[in-house]
């Protein structure tokens, strides 16, 4: 399994960070020893003091494709899920200044999320979908996958120029604004619509 995230796909949250607009998606990868188990804590890793949650929309991949085009692409997915890309943003900055990847800060142990997952046919439109986290029962984000840069059939024709895409992958396919560090104790609990989809807590 690959998990595969796409960076700066919400212009609310390009603005957050203040970074540049990308010309394409920017994608990077996170291991499978990133996911965090089922039903465990996330624990806050000792190079860091400032890890941020980041509420995403995902897609898991349901048949092997390469080079899709983005009128085929729905045909590539079943099911839509939620979860969190965990970002050391400290060690990110600093490697970003130094000009070095992101690995580091997005693919520790534990720092992917994933959530459940729901039929897509449960939805009227893949690209009206509402969804939110919550921290501590305070709402911090909220979006609407109608706000992304790229939609997810073009993120999935995009991705599949460069990554052939296998029964199983994951597609992280970008947060919106409202990313914050997290702390001992915090619990995140992620919403589609009204529907819990996940609950973790932070040690």
């Amino acid at each position: 399994m690959k998990i595969i995230c796409v960076g700066r796909n919400y212009t609310d949250h390009i603005k957050e960070l203040e970074n540049e607009k990308p010309v394409d998606p920017v994608l990077f990868l996170k291991p499978d020893t990133s996911v965090l188990l089922k039903k465990q804590p996330f624990f806050i890793p000792e190079f860091s003091n400032d890890v941020h949650h980041e509420v995403e929309i995902l897609i898991r991949i349901n048949r092997i494709g390469k080079h899709i085009d983005k009128r085929f692409a729905h045909k590539y997915y079943e099911e839509v899920g939620l979860g969190i890309d965990f970002t050391a943003r400290d060690l990110q900055s600093e490697l970003k200044e130094k000009g070095l990847p992101w690995e580091k800060a997005k693919g520790f142990d534990g720092a992917a999320v994933i959530g459940k997952f729901l039929p897509k046919k449960d939805f009227d439109n893949i690209n009206d979908i509402n969804f939110r986290l919550e921290k501590n029962n305070e709402v911090v984000q909220r979006s609407n996958t109608a706000f992304m840069l790229w939609k997810i059939d073009e993120l999935i024709e995009y991705i599949s120029k460069y990554f052939t895409l296998k029964i199983g992958d994951i597609i992280f396919t970008g947060t919106p604004a409202g990313v914050s560090s997290v702390k001992m104790n915090d619990t995140l609990t992620g919403y589609i619509e009204n529907k819990e989809l996940f609950s973790v807590k932070i040690k």
